[in-house]
């Protein structure tokens, strides 16, 4: 059994050290709190000591079989090179005899021995690169880990240091510079987009209670989801439970109208219907509500769980309705945050909100860069 300790400041860096030393076979014995070593340790934050082991020798067996495979490898290729060499100089000899011989075939010759040069030079590329070990790059890994998308990972690195505790550091910094917060008082006409499933919904209401019975504003709510079975219901029991004023957009026409029916109110909420950001015909549509609302704010709403590889189409299909800010929902739902970076970093707009669960009115905030910041690089978790 092989089993090794480490001193890490968090259990996301401890966790990419064991997989690439000990392998996904390895398990975690103990972790403990430790003061950084000498006077400063008094002074710095607490480490993590996190004990490992690996309960067979699978990997150090494979490893010392690959080690052997390749110096097997190499020492043919520097054999095959010495017989090269040994032939390049009786070329060179058969060259000198030939050309007092036939000095017709010495073009010939001189052509075999500049291929025998350039087999010689491809070998030498060959164990130069058989003799260096592939090491796997910790910042990559991290990175990987916290779900980062890849087609970042360039820019990132190429912004930090490759010492992967001044890495963290760095890539904080980068955080710090991307994230935008948005933390004004909403007022006027508030409209949420975003795709189906998102949670648009219970944001709406979530957001209501948080502005009529936290901030003591006038709240009235409007929903054009009309085509979802429950969705009109679901935020009309809302609307009953705190005493607001609630109506139903079936055509655009009705949009104007009751606006103007709620003008008295501080802040509108409007809902809309889930749309698919690749459907353009749809989006169109819903840009016609969205235009006659004529809303002070649009925000998209998406989820923290959404996949990397759709996060670009949705941001994009949804830039037709000039969304002004982005409401992350669902944090609760996943262990992992690196996806709020993806969001921020493609959208380039500020967060208002992010839900962290199901209870209305409490599981919505106005972050902080602070809070996001350690949510992406795995310091803080949601639950």
């Amino acid at each position: 059994m092989i089993i090794k300790k480490y001193t890490v400041k968090s259990m996301n860096e401890a966790l990419t050290r064991i997989r690439y030393e000990l392998g996904k076979d390895a398990i975690i014995i103990s972790q403990r709190k430790i003061k950084s070593p000498g006077f400063k340790g008094y002074f710095s934050p607490k480490l993590i000591e996190v004990t490992a082991a690996l309960e067979n020798n699978k990997k150090a067996v494979k490893a010392e079989k690959e080690e052997e495979e390749d110096e097997s490898f190499k020492e043919s290729l520097e054999g095959l090179k010495k017989l090269m060499d040994i032939e390049e100089l009786n070329n060179k000899d058969t060259l000198s005899v030939k050309s007092k011989e036939l000095e017709k075939s010495s073009e010939e010759d001189s052509k075999l021995t500049e291929e025998v040069r350039e087999m010689k030079e491809l070998l030498n590329k060959v164990i130069k690169n058989t003799s260096k070990e592939e090491e796997k790059d910790l910042s990559v890994e991290f990175m990987k880990e916290i779900d980062i998308n890849e087609k970042y990972f360039k820019e990132i690195k190429q912004n930090c240091s490759e010492d992967f505790d001044i890495f963290k550091e760095d890539f904080k910094k980068i955080l710090n510079s991307k994230i935008q917060i948005n933390s004004e008082d909403l007022l006027g006409r508030v409209v949420l987009v975003g795709p189906t499933g998102v949670g648009k919904t219970t944001t709406i209401a979530k957001l209501a209670g948080r502005l009529a019975l936290i901030e003591k504003k006038k709240v009235g709510l409007i929903t054009i989801d009309t085509y979802r079975i429950g969705a009109v219901d679901q935020l009309k029991t809302y609307a009953e439970i705190m005493n607001l004023p609630f109506k139903v957009v079936n055509t655009i026409k009705e949009m104007e109208s009751s606006v103007e029916a709620l003008s008295y109110c501080d802040v509108i909420l409007i809902d809309t219907t889930g749309r698919s950001s690749k459907n353009t015909m749809q989006i169109s549509e819903l840009r016609a509500y969205v235009q006659n609302a004529k809303p002070d704010h649009t925000a998209l709403v998406l989820s923290g769980t959404t996949k990397n590889r759709d996060i670009d189409t949705i941001l994009s299909g949804y830039e037709e309705l000039k969304y002004d800010k982005i409401i992350i929902t669902k944090l609760d739902e996943t262990t992992v945050y690196g996806g709020i970076f993806n969001i921020i970093n493609k959208a380039n707009k500020p967060v208002s909100f992010i839900t962290t669960g199901q209870n209305v009115p409490d599981d919505i905030k106005v972050p902080t860069k602070d809070r996001l910041i350690k949510l992406i690089i795995g310091e803080e978790t949601i639950c």
